[in-house]
């Protein structure tokens, strides 16, 4: 009994070495990307975009919509996307119903309905919007088409 035990943990062990990584050795593993979206009030955001020459991009979503979601699970994490707004955009991802600054956004931007994308300037000013579901390629798009 011991040595089937032995033996089954030395075969487990061994595929886990041989199968459990799929990265060649002193490469660094890949990892999923993702919009990185900050964790900051509007005003702080503001005073980073001054900070860092850069405008804002804000997801506004909230929790039971169905093209926010589908947006986050893929748009959002296309390699692309990601490299594109990481680099241009200080990012927020804001639950309307749901954040502090939620209700205050949507009355300053007029926002109706969900998703609505906005780039602000680090002055507050409105410099794109787009309403609605956008597949990775529109993303990059939108992005590109904001100086």
């Amino acid at each position: 009994m011991k040595k089937s035990f032995i033996l089954g943990a030395l075969a487990i062990g061994l595929m886990a070495f041989t199968f459990g990584s799929n990265t060649p050795n002193n490469s660094t593993p890949t990892s999923v990307s993702d919009i990185k979206f900050k964790q900051l009030s509007l005003s702080d955001a503001k005073a980073l975009a001054k900070e860092e020459g850069k405008l804002i991009f804000i997801d506004c979503h909230t929790s039971w919509c169905g093209p926010c979601k589908k947006m986050a699970a893929t748009s959002f994490k296309d390699e692309e996307v990601t490299q594109v707004f990481n680099e241009k955009f200080i990012n927020l991802k804001i639950d309307i119903e749901k954040d502090a600054d939620g209700p205050e956004i949507a009355r300053l931007y007029k926002i109706k309905a969900y998703p609505t994308l906005l780039v602000i300037n680090a002055n507050g000013k409105l410099v794109k919007e787009r309403v609605g579901f956008m597949t990775a390629d529109q993303m990059v798009a939108f992005a590109n088409s904001v100086d």
